[in-house]
């Protein structure tokens, strides 16, 4: 109720001014797979309180040590994304932006299957936002997004489900181990339990960027829009240009951009107008 309340309220001071769309990050639902509320934060386009429309949906991805307030506080979506559309560069669309960094830190599920995020993303988050809110509901209309681990998260769930998502946009992202040995290691760094060999390995084959381009469909891989991109001080380089190259070597169209910068928002607040172009593209009709 209380969130129904906030968004009816938000609606009514939207509707006061067409010019500007509305961001609430302190929005909630409750999930039965992780047995707690889980936060997100939500961007209505402009005239999504005058109209009867549905519309294009974006899930925007944040980073580690953020939460679903990144975007909104650092990133500026509010008026970066308001400009675009008054612009013309994007059409109107939702920008869903879940929170993960609460519980346990990141997009996938452990490999031990004890903490589920993206079952919770795929099976009650997008139905959720989808339900609750005007959104289309088809693949052409959905894409995804992210910075740095959102980055990662927005390459596996892509890789993971290319029937879901028209495009997809890492940014500086996090691509996952770049081979079975480098698994072991990230894993051995990060975890606090110990793992079997044979997690070690399902974890890679399922989390690495490089590795899913080898065992899922090419056709599939190419059914998604790629936007890749990842600047030239950024210490997630060589992943990042390793996928580029893996992705040529199987004649996947993608668009990989290495710009001037490093790990930091001033390169993601100028990578976001390009990112809302592009999905546009598929939203629109390229």
């Amino acid at each position: 109720m209380k969130n129904l309340l906030l968004l009816a309220a938000s609606l009514l001071v939207a509707s006061l001014s067409a010019q500007s769309g509305i961001v609430m990050d302190d929005l909630s639902m409750t999930s039965k797979i992780l047995n707690m509320e889980r936060k997100y934060a939500i961007y209505l386009p402009p005239d999504y309180a005058t109209s009867k429309r549905s519309y294009p949906v974006l899930y925007l991805l944040h980073g580690a040590g953020d939460d679903q307030t990144g975007w909104v506080q650092f990133g500026e979506v509010l008026h970066i994304t308001d400009q675009a559309i008054s612009e013309g560069t994007a059409t109107p669309m939702i920008i869903v932006m879940p929170d993960a960094d609460t519980g346990q830190r990141g997009y996938f599920n452990d490999p031990k299957g004890n903490w589920r995020y993206e079952d919770f993303f795929f099976e009650e988050f997008m139905p959720f936002i989808e339900k609750t809110y005007r959104i289309k509901g088809q693949k052409r209309y959905r894409a995804v997004a992210g910075l740095s681990m959102g980055g990662g998260g927005s390459f596996m769930y892509a890789l993971h489900h290319p029937e879901l998502f028209s495009s997809a946009c890492p940014l500086s992202a996090s691509t996952g181990p770049l081979s079975l040995e480098d698994a072991k290691s990230w894993l051995s760094r990060r975890a606090t339990v110990a793992y079997t060999d044979s997690e070690i390995e399902s974890y890679y084959n399922q989390y690495s960027a490089l590795a899913l381009l080898e065992t899922v469909k090419t056709d599939d891989v190419k059914s998604v829009r790629w936007y890749i991109d990842c600047g030239d001080d950024d210490f997630l380089y060589e992943g990042n240009a390793l996928v580029h190259i893996a992705m040529r070597k199987k004649e996947i169209k993608h668009e990989y951009r290495v710009r001037d910068g490093a790990h930091n928002w001033t390169y993601w607040r100028e990578a976001l107008p390009v990112v809302l172009s592009f999905v546009s593209d598929a939203f629109h009709q390229y």
